[in-house]
């Protein structure tokens, strides 16, 4: 009887304790609440107009605007810390359709096994020699190899023909392009790589805006685009907006109603103290909790040289229309979750 009493007080006093032999310097705090926080910009570096995928080696993908030659792409795992992966491209392999063109505005998507990127080529201020073209890849960090242009302005008879947004509807294949002289939209061929013969180009959005990605959420497909000035520095004027329809044919309206062809539109990141010119935003990327995410670039006026990648959590409001906390770019705010 006694040795019972003995093993029950042992193990009461387990209980109490928690733990045998162990003492408050043996647990473990928990983590900062800084840990769980990022900053803008993710990266400071210049990496206007990007455009984002998840690979299928389970790695997210960023590629820009060329400030860093033949379009420069990144990696990383969690939306907040990134790594040089490498271009697109090299000096010998880039497009060449555009003569001293630069590699706009690309536009990454998986289409049938292979890793597609859609580029505008321009030079500044060449609105009717400037065009798309597509590249393609096994990998996402590439090496791509260029197929060539889809089409030029002069030739498809759009003003400015940049800024291309690729998106599948129906087992169709959509091509939305266009840059303050019209939104337009044309079908395109399965493999994704050229205009499908006899297709005819439609025009979806006014003149007011360029860097158009539609996104799918509900019963609504929700146009995003940017109106104002891109690099213009510390005094560019971007923000980035967005309308919505039923149809991803249109019309798009803003809150109000007005149609973007008519240029309505509802502002959804404008300009804070810290960043300007926000705007030209990637898909909406999704992280393990479920919450949307998106990348856009702005300029830091506490360094404005450049356009640099800023990251913010889209939310929906109770009528189902996106925004962000404050309407503005975060300087701090809670990491995605992964």
């Amino acid at each position: 009887m006694r040795k019972n009493f003995f093993y029950l007080f042992i193990l009461q006093l387990f209980i109490i304790s928690g733990c045998s032999g162990c003492n408050d310097s043996d647990k473990q705090a928990p983590p900062p609440a800084e840990v769980y926080k990022y900053h803008n910009p993710v990266v400071a570096l210049s990496l206007p107009d990007p455009t984002i995928v998840k690979a299928q080696d389970g790695l997210f993908y960023l590629y820009a605007t060329e400030d860093t030659r033949n379009t420069p792409i990144y990696k990383s795992d969690n939306l907040v810390d990134w790594t040089f992966a490498g271009t697109a491209f090299t000096d010998a392999t880039r497009p060449t359709f555009e003569p001293n063109g630069g590699l706009w505005a690309p536009d990454i998507n998986y289409i049938n096994g292979k890793y597609v990127l859609y580029y505008s080529m321009s030079v500044w201020g060449g609105e009717w020699t400037c065009g798309i073209g597509a590249a393609v890849a096994d990998k996402p960090e590439g090496p791509f190899t260029d197929k060539g242009m889809l089409f030029r302005s002069n030739e498809i008879g759009v003003q400015n023909s940049i800024d291309q947004f690729y998106i599948k509807e129906g087992g169709k294949k959509y091509l939305f392009w266009g840059s303050f002289r019209g939104i337009y939209y044309i079908e395109m061929s399965d493999d994704g790589l050229s205009v499908k013969p006899d297709a005819e180009k439609k025009q979806i959005a006014g003149t007011a805006f360029e860097g158009t990605y539609i996104h799918k959420k509900g019963d609504y497909y929700y146009m995003f685009a940017s109106i104002g000035t891109c690099c213009e520095g510390a005094n560019s004027t971007y923000e980035l907006v967005v309308g919505r329809s039923k149809s991803l044919f249109g019309p798009y309206v803003d809150k109000t109603g007005k149609d973007m062809m008519d240029n309505g539109y509802t502002v959804v990141i404008g300009k804070s103290t810290r960043f300007a010119g926000n705007g030209h935003c990637s898909e909406i990327v999704q992280d393990k909790a479920g919450n949307d995410w998106i990348f856009y670039h702005g300029v830091d006026l506490n360094n404005p040289q450049g356009r640099v990648l800023l990251l913010d959590r889209v939310r929906w409001d109770s009528d189902n229309w996106p925004y962000v906390e404050g309407g503005k770019p975060s300087t701090e705010a809670e990491k995605p979750v992964f």
